[in-house]
């Protein structure tokens, strides 16, 4: 019995000890700031923050649990707008409001976390250090907590710093993607040849081979692309902004084939173990590019491709395959928009 009483005698002390600590040494809320760059224009930065559909697509708060589930509030934009979210595994809630918007300088968030009454506030500058580069600031402050509570202080900074650092890179793959087809686009020139150096791409898709009769190849295409495009969006979970424009390859001349075979893909940031056997990843090496812009019905794309061949044969350059890029997604009884690169060597 008397152990059992020094037992408590020490809980009690250890618990007193634990709570003068804390009251005495650690703050009951916590200030603290983050800045980060990142190489996109500010207009473009500014608006995947204010709008909180496309912040909950790229934020790690949001992106990392596959059970959280969103409910937006209008306006869906700027000041006043909200959402509310419930996460059943991880048995939490919460809602989240815009209080106040300086257009492509200032943000405020104000986060209700639980059932906490005290919401955590987050302050986000934002300021263009050049055409092409923004720089963004966090400035925290932590809802007031408990004696026995304030622990919490010690790592949240770091919690919230890792949860930066995550987003950041989702961040960089969204606007990437976004930029790369907004380059594109402005950069159309219809049926001129230009010469272009294309990056290294990976890209998730389907191998495909198809009779080249009439118009079987084409809805062949448009069959796989919604395939592919299906597989990404809803059993990957990817939105539109998240990936780049699908790209075909094959054989430079197989146009003239009676069958043809190819690969059909799009572009993704990284690659993932995927269980469904009919897709597969392929990686796109760099390459230099002889290229066409072309819009009209799909087998008029062959003049375009015979152009590209012959001026790779007047180069005196080799070629290997042609590559499809759609720069309007794929549709049967459609004209098709789309760049056709081929892919030159010495």
């Amino acid at each position: 019995m008397r152990f059992f009483k020094i037992i408590a005698v020490l809980i009690i002390l250890l618990g007193g000890a634990y709570a003068a600590s804390m009251y005495y040494f650690v703050d009951e809320s916590k200030d603290f700031k983050i800045e980060k760059e990142v190489d996109f224009p500010l207009e473009k930065v500014f608006s995947q923050f204010n709008n909180l559909q496309h912040f909950t697509r790229w934020n790690n708060f949001f992106t990392s649990s596959q059970s959280i589930d969103i409910d937006y509030y209008t306006p869906y934009e700027g000041q006043g707008s909200s959402i509310s979210y419930v996460d059943s595994k991880q048995d939490t809630d919460g809602e989240m409001f815009i209080r106040y918007e300086n257009p492509n300088k200032t943000l405020r968030y104000q986060l209700f976390e639980d059932n906490n009454e005290n919401p955590t506030l987050v302050d986000v500058k934002f300021k263009a250090l050049s055409a092409e580069k923004t720089k963004i600031t966090w400035i925290v402050h932590t809802p007031k907590l408990s004696v026995l509570q304030r622990v919490e202080n010690f790592w949240t900074e770091d919690r919230f710093a890792e949860n930066i650092n995550k987003s950041m890179a989702n961040l960089r793959n969204v606007l990437g993607n976004k930029v790369e087809k907004d380059n594109q686009m402005a950069a159309i020139k219809y049926d001129s040849l230009m010469v272009e150096n294309e990056e290294e791409k990976l890209l998730l898709g389907i191998n495909a081979s198809t009779s080249n009769k009439k118009d079987a190849l084409y809805k062949n295409i448009v069959m796989n692309f919604n395939k592919v495009y299906n597989y990404t969006t809803m059993d990957l979970g990817k939105k539109d902004d998240e990936f780049g424009f699908p790209v075909l390859i094959t054989d430079a001349d197989n146009y003239k084939d009676k069958e043809v075979s190819y690969f059909l893909g799009i572009p993704l940031s990284k690659k993932f173990g995927i269980t469904d056997n009919n897709f597969s990843f392929r990686t796109q090496n760099p390459t230099q590019n002889y290229v066409m812009y072309y819009k009209g019905s799909y087998e008029g794309r062959v003049k375009a491709i015979q152009q590209l061949i012959q001026k790779a044969k007047k180069d005196e350059m080799r070629f290997n395959d042609i590559r499809q890029t759609f720069i309007e997604r794929p549709m049967e009884d459609q004209d098709v928009n789309m760049k056709l690169s081929l892919s030159v060597f010495k």
